[in-house]
């Protein structure tokens, strides 16, 4: 599982990137990144932040290209987010996006050989 952080006006986000099995596809999530115990960090002096519950999860199909990436929002309250953080967000969906076509072409290239 891979993590980024940022930090805008103040506010802490992060995005998660992990393997949703039962969709078999790809979870890129966007969150608030709350600060972790300081009894997770090597250093008390140093702030660790963790992501959150997440309120945008973009699903990135790749066992079928034929399949559309799709984002969904999974939050009970409303949240406010910015556009650079938006912006950020669906560059990373987009990174992902592109990973896994150019994989499943890569697939389907050795199964032709």
């Amino acid at each position: 599982m891979s993590i980024d952080l940022r930090e805008h006006g103040g506010r802490h986000y992060a995005i998660r990137f992990h393997y949703a099995l039962p969709d078999d596809a790809w979870a890129v999530e966007l969150s608030e990144a709350a600060p972790a115990s300081a009894a997770l960090g090597e250093n008390p002096n140093t702030e660790r932040r963790l992501p959150g519950v997440a309120f945008l999860v973009a699903f990135v199909p790749d066992e079928d290209p034929n399949l559309e990436p799709t984002v969904h929002v999974h939050s009970p309250d409303e949240h406010v987010i910015p556009y650079e953080i938006m912006r950020w967000f669906m560059e990373q969906v987009a990174e992902q996006v592109e990973r896994c076509r150019i994989t499943f072409k890569q697939g389907e290239t050795e199964e032709v050989e």
